[in-house]
């Protein structure tokens, strides 16, 4: 790896968006991303994806648990041992769908340890690797639609079965993770923005395809990488979406 190279740490980075994101930037020979994945199996396999694809810039995957704080420690004390710093960190790994017969209290609080808990410690733990960037530190916390207030008032219906509770709501706490992390290092040089990638192929949910009218990927992850590349650091700390605009909180 070069000394300049941007190193990239993308969570949930084994599918979906996350590894869509990873083999994008990847077409940049000055990056160097680091996926992660709960699984070291599914990991593997999709850094074995995108090296196929033969692009210039490097990927590696660390394993991370991201419900469990010391999980997040670990892979924190891992990247600082063997680079020094972080330029870039996107916080995309969450839940949306659970097997039938989970109890509603047992979704809410695994979606709030996932999407919300997970994020802001990962925030905690890199913070000081990202403060030792070579540039401008960017972070990107991966939020929805569906966790803005406006946009959920505003909604008259709900197409994909039954309304996803413990997801909004857990959407709208990463929200103010943003709000709220901003508001406490304000003195600090970084950018940060929530993004909202639309309906989105995933395996976040059943739904989450072509035939319920979901997006290509890469519709939700490209515009990313112009985040990353800085091309939105005037929008610092405001909610993005893919089509170029912002959503109401």
């Amino acid at each position: 790896m070069s000394s300049n190279s941007l190193i990239t740490l993308i969570t949930g980075g084994n599918s979906g968006i996350g590894k869509c994101l990873a083999g994008l930037l990847v077409e940049d020979a000055n990056r160097h991303v680091i996926i992660t994945s709960r699984s070291v199996d599914k990991g593997n396999a999709a850094v074995k994806e995108i090296e196929a694809l033969s692009h210039p810039g490097k990927i590696e995957m660390m394993q991370l648990d991201l419900t469990r704080p010391e999980s997040i420690t670990k892979l924190a004390k891992d990247v600082e041992r063997k680079y020094g710093r972080l330029d870039a960190l996107v916080n995309n790994a969450a839940i949306g769908d659970f097997p039938e017969g989970i109890s509603l209290s047992d979704r809410m609080q695994e979606s709030y340890r996932t999407n919300v808990t997970g994020p802001l410690l990962m925030l905690e733990a890199f913070w000081p690797l990202l403060m030792k960037s070579q540039t401008t530190p960017r972070v990107i916390n991966h939020s929805s639609g569906a966790g803005s207030l406006t946009v959920v008032n505003n909604m008259q219906d709900w197409p994909h079965g039954e309304v996803p509770i413990p997801y909004f709501c857990s959407k709208a706490g990463l929200n103010m993770v943003s709000a709220s992390w901003i508001l406490a290092h304000k003195k600090d040089d970084y950018k940060l923005f929530t993004y909202c990638p639309g309906f989105t192929e995933s395996n976040l949910g059943p739904h989450n395809n072509q035939a319920s009218g979901a997006q290509p990927v890469e519709k939700g992850a490209r515009p990313m990488v112009a985040i990353l590349n800085g091309d939105k650091d005037a929008e610092h700390g405001k909610f993005l979406n893919h089509q170029g605009g912002q959503h109401p909180w």
